[in-house]
């Protein structure tokens, strides 16, 4: 399957809220991801196969030299194909590139694959947030890549 990494545009929108419905327990809505769209303070990058369906997305906020990444997701029908491996590694190079300091995110304590996805790509455990996410309640694991 071919794969091409992209600056998400509005027209990925509806494909990407029926990602976040899919993963998540409680989804953003079309004009919270609608928000996210790149422009001075954040990146947000959509996984599109050869037809240009969204297959994966993840987005990032920056605040001067820190980058605090936001919801990374995949089709479930499309996991395990290493989408979400190329969202990061292009979301790091970018990173890079704008000369951050850091990026951090937070991971369910219990995503074990996500934890090894974002320890490949050098992030490391750095602190818990006890009892941050709902729908199950569950401490967020915080982990930070320094640059």
């Amino acid at each position: 399957m071919e794969l091409f990494i992209c600056d998400a545009r509005p027209e990925h929108i509806p494909q990407i809220e029926a990602i976040e419905r899919a993963c998540f327990s409680v989804p953003w809505t079309a004009e919270q991801i609608g928000s996210q769209l790149r422009d001075g303070q954040h990146e947000f990058l959509a996984a599109l196969d050869e037809s240009g369906t969204v297959l994966g997305y993840v987005g990032m906020m920056t605040v001067l030299d820190e980058g605090y990444i936001a919801n990374v997701a995949v089709d479930p029908a499309y996991r395990r194909q290493g989408i979400a491996d190329r969202l990061i590694a292009r979301l790091c190079e970018i990173a890079r590139e704008r000369c951050l300091s850091f990026v951090t995110l937070e991971a369910r304590a219990s995503n074990a694959p996500a934890i090894a996805l974002y320890e490949k790509h050098g992030f490391v455990p750095v602190g818990l947030r006890k009892a941050y996410y709902e729908r199950p309640r569950e401490d967020a694991l915080l982990m930070t890549k320094t640059f």
